[in-house]
């Protein structure tokens, strides 16, 4: 029998406001959501013998969702991803907005959609157990024109599947590229490193980018690099190649552009310790591939666990990060009387 429970206090932020956090329950699965920063902030899925797991990185309490820390499991948005010189031109007109790394925006700026305290409404009887959060990100937030209304639905099958589904409208022309910033750790969360998680990506190519991490603008095949997911390999198999673009990052933060249009398989992560897989589905055209790569341990995690480099996978579907200033790569723009609609969904299963 599927179940929604009441929500549980999560404590308050600065200002008084109460955060609460939603359990979607079916029998082999749970996920827990917090209504500030539309969090995921736990995914219990089982392994091979039947044993469940958090596989998801997270804190145990508000505190370490407020401080300083890098959108553990958050929604994101406006903008996922870099906007170089935190600018860009918008029908002619100069847009700038709020840095928030060195002279660039990421994932919306100082107090993008991870900071923000969201309106809850848990899903009635019947079907499965689903969350809707509302959230009006004014005009001017993160330097964005045009208010935007933002509908996030997450909702848990019994296969079990979490999908995320996302709505989108705007008064004035605007940039609408919103993501999950989920850490996946599908040995558990804060079980060693995913190195030798299995990866699966359907790409012929990915975005290199320069030394301050914003994409060239070329399109660069995958064939004959470390970035070539398209047969399944160790994560950590090629991360100590002489390849550039692994020492410019660190490892893994790029996004990969995506075969196929409408929502399809995009990616697959298989754990041989617990035979535990996922499936991502999407109808992104891009995927950023992030291993926790500045990750040091100093970080504290559930139970106080130490989320040390390569401790967490995330596959973020997007559009193109610099898409506005960048002319080959799919617009962004979203205008008064246009719908923004996006449907993500990390299927789970097991050898």
């Amino acid at each position: 029998m599927t179940q929604t429970l009441h929500s549980e206090p999560f404590g308050r932020l600065p200002d008084g406001r109460p955060v609460h956090r939603f359990v979607l329950r079916q029998p082999a699965a749970e996920v827990r959501i917090l209504d500030y920063g539309a969090v995921v902030s736990s995914l219990l899925v089982p392994d091979r013998d039947g044993r469940l797991a958090d596989v998801v990185l997270g804190f145990d309490s508000l505190a370490g969702y407020l401080g300083r820390q890098p959108y553990l499991g958050a929604a994101i948005g406006r903008n996922a991803n870099r906007i170089a010189g935190a600018r860009f031109l918008l029908d002619g007109i100069l847009v700038r907005l709020e840095p928030n790394e060195g002279e660039h925006q990421l994932h919306g700026g100082p107090v993008g959609f991870d900071r923000r305290l969201w309106k809850a409404t848990p899903g009635g009887p019947g079907g499965d157990p689903s969350l809707e959060l509302a959230l009006t990100s004014p005009a001017g937030e993160g330097g964005y024109p045009g208010t935007l209304q933002v509908r996030l639905r997450f909702s848990l099958s019994a296969e079990p599947a979490l999908r995320i589904e996302t709505r989108a409208t705007t008064d004035a022309p605007t940039l609408v590229n919103p993501t999950h910033h989920g850490y996946f750790q599908l040995s558990g969360a804060g079980r060693g490193d995913v190195l030798a998680h299995e990866l699966w990506i359907d790409a012929e190519r990915y975005t290199p980018v320069g030394s301050d991490l914003i994409p060239t603008g070329e399109l660069r095949p995958v064939e004959a690099t470390p970035f070539d997911f398209r047969s399944p390999r160790a994560i950590g198999a090629r991360l100590a190649d002489a390849d550039p673009q692994l020492r410019t990052v660190g490892g893994y933060d790029h996004n990969f552009v995506l075969n196929g249009s409408g929502l399809r398989v995009v990616a697959r992560v298989r754990d041989p310790a617990t035979g535990r897989r996922l499936v991502l589905s999407t109808d992104r055209p891009g995927l950023q591939l992030f291993t926790a790569n500045g990750f040091s341990g100093r970080l504290r995690g559930k139970g106080g666990a130490a989320y040390g480099p390569r401790s967490g996978l995330c596959l973020e579907p997007q559009a193109f990060p610099d898409a506005p200033n960048q002319p080959g790569f799919p617009s962004t723009v979203l205008r008064p009387g246009e719908t923004f609609q996006s449907t993500t969904i990390y299927r789970f299963a097991t050898d």
